[in-house]
């Protein structure tokens, strides 16, 4: 079996959750995109995790876990991962392997990051990216000046491509008034942390190739939501990466579409939220005030790996739809469900109008969010607290309504319905 896990919205769905469950079934869990930007939170007994780069998968002791060539590694970030998880009692070595193809943050990328977002914003602290460098580091590798963790295994060969890095990188960090970087400090500080991750260090293709012929269960993790990605998502407000289950093939090496036993899995939150300057237009979010701030305080909706305050939506049918046709989700993970308690009312966003009319396609471009209206179905909330309930005969019937809305809106059956932080806390629907 091949499982792709993908966000079907902004990001911040409850991915790392969904996969700590699944990876109790699964022989491999596959990272193959994005970079450190992003965390998946995961809580379960050994504690709680917020994971940038290594797989959720990693609390299942029999599973193998990869970072495979798509993902943008930042090796002081990673190391600090495995130290943690190697606290809590985790095996790590044996376990975890990462592609030598993967590409790799500098300190030069992080500057150059903030340096032009203060730019874009005229104000860092409304940055409308992460600060981690990973647009930086992708321009660089599209442009073929990247660094990858081969250039780091040949002493010779990394100070010849780093020396080279620094003196173009602190040409354009001077001139937008930054201060250089040390290329010395660098290349000791990065052959320290390749030493540590040497251990680590594999080609992955062959290993997924020997467990999909072995026919062993493999799941893919992926970052971000579909509207982030960077074709389809509402650009500029929008990630480096691809977000689509397409994004498997060249992130991995591997065509997951070539198997019949295929399984793409949408994560949806009960409500939306995104993590960024407040620029991105939401049509359906909540306007800011003291409730959405106690609803934001109460439900810790702060950014996994910013801290930044998240913004608050009623959940939006026609983005779930919208992914479905990008995606071809086989059922949809609802997730987040608990945090609704509580409200008299809930709201789903069922369509839109520009200009008093109906909209029939949601286009590319911000401006057209910006104008778009969002029309609403309106259904009554729920008091009860839900988070002990562990099957779906126990949830009140107000919530059942709101499942069965969101199924009927969307298309999509939910198979999994998340009612709390915890791996236990998720009730199986058929």
């Amino acid at each position: 079996m091949i499982t792709a896990v993908i966000g079907t919205q902004w990001g911040d769905e409850g991915k790392g959750k969904i996969v700590d469950l699944l990876a109790k079934k699964a022989d491999l869990v596959v990272r193959y995109n994005g970079s450190g930007g992003a965390a998946h939170t995961v809580v379960n007994k050994f504690g709680t995790f917020k994971l940038h780069l290594l797989p959720s998968g990693i609390f299942s002791p029999k599973t193998k876990i990869l970072i495979t060539n798509g993902v943008v590694v930042e090796p002081e970030l990673l190391l600090k991962e495995i130290g943690d998880v190697a606290k809590a009692g985790i095996k790590v070595k044996g376990r975890l392997f990462v592609s030598p193809r993967c590409h790799l943050v500098f300190p030069y990328h992080k500057i150059l990051d903030g340096l032009t977002n203060a730019l874009f914003s005229g104000d860092r602290k409304t940055s409308p990216t992460t600060g981690r460098g990973n647009g930086p580091v992708n321009a660089d590798k599209i442009s073929y000046q990247g660094i990858r963790i081969y250039d780091l295994l040949d002493k010779n060969r990394f100070a010849n491509r780093l020396k080279t890095a620094v003196g173009i990188k602190n040409k354009f960090i001077k001139a937008l008034g930054g201060k250089g970087v040390s290329f010395k400090e660098i290349y000791c500080n990065y052959l320290e942390f390749m030493l540590r991750l040497k251990p680590y260090i594999k080609e992955t293709l062959p290993i997924l190739e020997t467990a999909l012929k072995n026919k062993k269960n493999v799941l893919f993790e992926g970052v971000n939501g579909v509207f982030l990605d960077n074709d389809w998502g509402v650009y500029p407000y929008v990630t480096t990466a691809s977000i689509l289950p397409t994004e498997v093939a060249r992130g991995s090496g591997i065509n997951p579409f070539l198997y019949k036993n295929l399984e793409i899995i949408g994560i949806a939150k009960a409500y939306m939220t995104r993590v960024d300057n407040g620029e991105c237009p939401l049509p359906s979010e909540w306007p800011e005030g003291i409730k959405t701030k106690q609803f934001r305080d109460k439900n810790n909706e702060y950014g996994s790996g910013t801290g930044r305050p998240r913004r608050i939506c009623w959940f939006d049918s026609e983005v779930v739809k919208f992914s479905q046709r990008l995606c071809h989700f086989d059922y949809l993970c609802l997730t987040r469900l608990d945090t609704l308690s509580g409200l008299a009312k809930l709201k789903i966003c069922v369509g839109y109008t520009y200009h008093g009319k109906a909209v029939s396609y949601l286009d590319g471009d911000a401006e057209f969010y910006r104008k778009i209206k969002p029309v609403y179905k309106e259904l009554d909330g729920w008091k009860e607290d839900i988070s002990g309930c562990r099957n779906y005969r126990e949830l009140p019937q107000n919530v059942k309504k709101y499942i069965e809305c969101v199924e009927r809106l969307t298309g999509l059956g939910i198979k999994l319905i998340g009612v709390g932080p915890g791996r236990e806390q998720i009730i199986k629907h058929v």
